[in-house]
């Protein structure tokens, strides 16, 4: 797997709202409460968030740097 599809993944919501749902129906299969399932899962989504703007502006900074390079 090439690290484009990685970033690929890592930035997909298909792909966090997948995990977010499969971690809540695991804690609700254990017996944890519903309201602990929606914890983690906000917090997984607030995560993924916070993944999808990192790998967003470093794919922005390292093609500025590249253009900066080439003139």
């Amino acid at each position: 797997m090439t690290r484009e599809d990685w970033i690929r993944k890592l930035t997909s919501r298909k792909f966090w709202m997948a995990l977010a749902g499969f971690v809540s129906g695991l804690i609700v299969a254990f017996g944890g409460t519903s309201e602990t399932a929606e914890t983690v899962s906000g917090c997984i989504l607030a995560g993924a968030s916070v993944i999808g703007y990192l790998l967003a502006e470093g794919l922005t900074d390292a093609a500025r740097k590249e253009e900066e390079n080439a003139d």
